[in-house]
């Protein structure tokens, strides 16, 4: 049965329940140009769900549907709406470690030690960092941030960093790294620093003895919460701090609450599930970001020309990008020190230095990217493939290579491997991989079988350093292990459709309709809409091989799509070749403000010739 839902301004979206009751294939597609199935997104019981969910909870329509198709339970619709930290933050005491962790940092601040802070070189670990420092700066501890450079010394705490961090201070804090540095740490200890890790990597079931490490994911902790970044577990930790000095005697602390804007920032570009606490986390902070009192990140946004409220993609692709790029190919610090200043002018000129950075990097990788894409069309030819893609060069640079890996697992739809080599014959690469093949597992069984020098990494991402005579080995390796998993996981591939609109319904009530059952990202998918039966009108390459056309609905409708990074790809040919043969388009939605419009756009994530 088919079934409608109007909103304002005459925005109709369709629902075929049908299709989700009997296994049908959304709009017909059983294999569009990117090899996946098109299927309902609610299955019959959620159909259910989400009716009942609107008319006993008072949840609109559309809002039930996105939420009933991502597992949100009905009588919890409201609180997942608006979520608020009094009601998801437990007492940050149940993380292990964490009084330990709070007391010496508590005590450094009553005695006035010299403290560093030790973070990683990305948005998480520059938040991290950032956080930390602003907490000790408000009792007059200026704290020196250390953050290693990628390419020099890698990922962690070094021995000889430690070893000059011990020298200057008595305590050392480590942000979103340090669980698995048990040399380093040793280091720091024998020179007479204590080290206090907070952190959120996975770990096996031996850590480092240093004197408090606090990690949601350490086996022997039960909290529940190993779904945090770094930048939440160092905010439960500044709660912790508080409570512990307020038992001595304090009583200017500093409000926390107003570095929310920090820790969403990082919740969003680190890519963890945006359920739970990190829901809330995201929610309160864009509203403290709205307000644009961290300077740094005020002279971010207008430097990446950002129009309109701050939303959560802004964190992702405009905001999060900028401050990486610095820890790619410039100074690692500069990310965490443009989130610590104050003034205005020093913020203005550094944001523009990391735009600038920003830009070589997009340039990089364009370059790179193209490389790897040739390689790999010329060893595909008109075949399949192989079920995991290894590309390398002595040309790349180190920190764009999970950049690269990352682009090639989404074109090809298999895990991918791209490896910067140095003139000395080592090999730097990083992985990415798909749902169903645990990159992690395989890498280690590499190191296991020595194949490669170092490895390690979660399911979907991993890093390797390997020597450039091994890299057949290694190629044959990952193939031959992650074969199975990769057939099933692609025989199996499909996208889930939350409903069909009309060309002319991409309006923006529509937009803001649906974006009150956000903000989306891991975890809590964006809603994905199809458009069936269009005709490409017009359609042209803009920007880094992005694909904009407009497309005609059968009803004479009018929309306007955009292919990010699509032009060499099948669904980027199939909207630039513009045959009269129809199609239909999956896609999310975006809201495009200029000059005080505004303007609804579909994302496309898929396209599929409209069945005869």
């Amino acid at each position: 049965m088919r079934r409608e839902t109007t909103l304002p301004l005459g925005v109709c979206i369709v629902y075929d329940g049908a299709m989700a009751r009997t296994g049908q294939a959304f709009l017909g597609v059983e294999r569009s140009l990117s090899g996946r199935r098109w299927r309902a997104a609610l299955d019959a019981r959620g159909e259910g769900l989400a009716l009942a969910m609107s008319q006993k909870q008072g949840i609109d329509e559309i809002v039930a549907r996105v939420l009933a198709a991502r597992g949100v339970p009905g009588e919890e619709a409201h609180r997942f709406l608006a979520p608020r930290l009094r009601d998801l933050m437990p007492d940050p005491s149940v993380l292990t470690d964490m009084d330990a962790a709070a007391d010496r940092i508590a005590s450094a601040i009553q005695k006035r030690e010299r403290v560093a802070i030790f973070g990683d070189y990305d948005v998480d670990g520059a938040s991290s960092s950032a956080l930390m420092w602003r907490y000790l700066d408000h009792f007059g501890i200026g704290a020196r941030i250390y953050i290693p450079d990628r390419v020099t010394e890698g990922y962690g705490p070094s021995v000889v960093a430690m070893r000059e961090l011990a020298s200057e201070a008595s305590l050392i804090i480590t942000v979103d790294c340090g669980t698995a540095s048990f040399d380093p740490i040793e280091a720091a200890k024998a020179a007479g620093a204590d080290v206090v890790v907070l952190d959120h990597h996975q770990t096996g079931p031996d850590i480092p003895s240093a004197t408090a490490l606090v990690n949601p994911n350490r086996q022997d902790d039960v909290a529940g919460l190993g779904h945090l970044c770094a930048a939440g577990v160092v905010f439960m930790t500044l709660v912790a701090i508080n409570r512990a000095l307020r038992k001595r005697g304090y009583s200017d602390l500093p409000d926390i609450l107003c570095w929310l804007d920090i820790v969403a920032l990082a919740t969003v570009c680190d890519v963890v599930p945006l359920t739970g606490l990190n829901r809330a986390f995201v929610v309160q902070g864009l509203k403290v970001m709205r307000t644009m009192k961290n300077v740094g990140l005020a002279a971010l946004t207008r430097i990446a020309r950002l129009s309109g409220p701050i939303e959560p993609h802004h964190l992702g692709f405009l905001l999060g990008p900028r401050i990486n790029a610095g820890g790619r190919i410039g100074d690692a610090a500069l990310g965490s020190r443009l989130l610590c200043l104050t003034d205005g002018a020093e913020a203005e000129a550094l944001a523009a230095r990391l735009d600038g950075l920003n830009q070589e990097r997009q340039a990089m990788e364009q370059v790179m990217l193209r490389d790897a894409e040739e390689a790999i069309l010329r060893e595909i030819g008109t075949g399949e493939g192989p079920p995991v893609l290894v590309t390398s060069s002595g040309e790349w640079h180190l920190g764009i290579v999970g950049l690269i890996a990352a682009r090639l697992k989404e074109r090809f739809r298999r895990p991918a491997f791209a490896i910067a080599f140095d003139g000395s014959g080592k090999g730097s690469g990083s992985g990415r991989s798909i749902a169903g093949v645990d990159l992690g597992r395989l890498v280690r069984d590499a190191v296991s079988h020595e194949v490669i020098e170092k490895g390690g990494g979660h399911a979907m991402a991993a890093g390797i350093t390997i020597r450039r005579e091994r890299l057949s080995d290694f190629r044959a390796f990952i193939e031959e292990r992650a074969l199975d998993a990769v057939a099933r996981t692609r025989a199996n591939e499909s996208l889930d459709i939350d409903g069909a609109i009309s060309a002319s319904g991409l309006l923006p009530d529509l937009y803001r309709a649906i974006e009150a059952a956000g903000p989306f990202g891991q975890g809590h998918e964006t809603p994905v809409f199809a458009l069936g039966n269009l005709r490409v009108l017009n359609a042209d390459i803009v920007g880094h091989a992005h694909v904009r056309a407009t497309v005609g609905g059968p009803s004479g409708g009018r929309a306007d799509v955009i292919a990010f990074k699509q032009a060499e790809t099948p669904i980027g040919e199939r909207l630039l070749k513009r045959s009269d043969r129809p199609v239909h388009i999956a896609g999310s939605l975006s809201l495009d403000r200029f000059r005080g419009q505004e303007q609804v756009r579909l994302r496309v994530i898929d396209v599929a010739d409209a069945p005869d």
